[in-house]
Parts: structure tokens; sequence; C-alpha cells
């Protein structure tokens, strides 16, 4: 009886490794995220056109899995803009969209500067398709 219980373990522990040692390939094999995480700071009074001009030219972003704008409750007019992309090429790629140029052109006048900017390798996250 107990060398059943045994191989049984060690069965169901070689499968277990198993699985998991696949599992971390698969994770090595796939292309890395491209994230970033930055604050944007707009003309004083001028955020929420800020905000509306960028929300303009974010849909339809080829690669984007996620962009998200949100106020700083802390400053007036301060905006964290995070993003993660499918790579670094999606994200350069995004740049160049008719509707991100338009956005960007019309937005340039009332940005005030970019005072923090962090770029990143997401892994993992809610709503994400990993």
């Amino acid at each position: 009886m107990m060398d059943t219980k045994m191989a049984r373990r060690e069965a169901l522990a070689t499968g277990l490794a198993a699985a998991a040692f696949s599992g971390a390939a698969q994770s090595q094999e796939r292309k890395p995220m491209y994230g970033l995480i930055g604050q944007m700071l707009a003309a004083p009074g001028k955020r929420d056109d800020l905000l509306a001009i960028l929300a303009e030219g974010t849909d339809g972003m080829p690669g984007c899995l996620s962009y998200v704008i949100a106020k700083d409750p802390t400053k007036a007019d301060a905006l964290w803009i995070t993003e993660v992309w499918t790579g670094k090429d999606a994200h350069a790629a995004s740049l160049k969209l008719p509707a991100v140029q338009a956005a960007i052109a019309k937005a340039r006048p009332i940005i005030a500067g970019f005072p923090q900017h962090f770029e990143t390798e997401p892994v993992i996250g809610q709503g994400l398709k990993l």
C-alpha cells in the first residue's frame, strides 16, 4: 500500500514539475511587453483641455494593450499616462499614426513638460492578454 502511495506522489510531482517547466519555457519564448509610465504637465488651468486632446488620439492603436490617462490628485496641472504595448516597436509605430500625430500637434502648445518618465517591462496584469 505504501509503495502505491509513493508511486502516485512521485508521478504527481513529476507531472507538476513538467507542467511548471513547460509554462516557464513558454513564458521565456514570449516577446517581452513594453510599458511606459509618465507624468505630463499642462499649462496652468489647461489640464482638462489636454486630457480631452489626448483622449482623441488613443483609439485604434495596434499593439496597445492598455492606455490609461489619470489626473494627479495632488497637482492641479498634472496627468499620469500608463501604457502597455505588445512591444517597443508597436509603441514607436503608434507615434506615426495620423490620429496620434494630430493629437500631438494640437496638444503641444498646452504641454508644459514631462517631469517623470519610466520604461517598464510588464509581465502580468488584470485585463492584459498574455
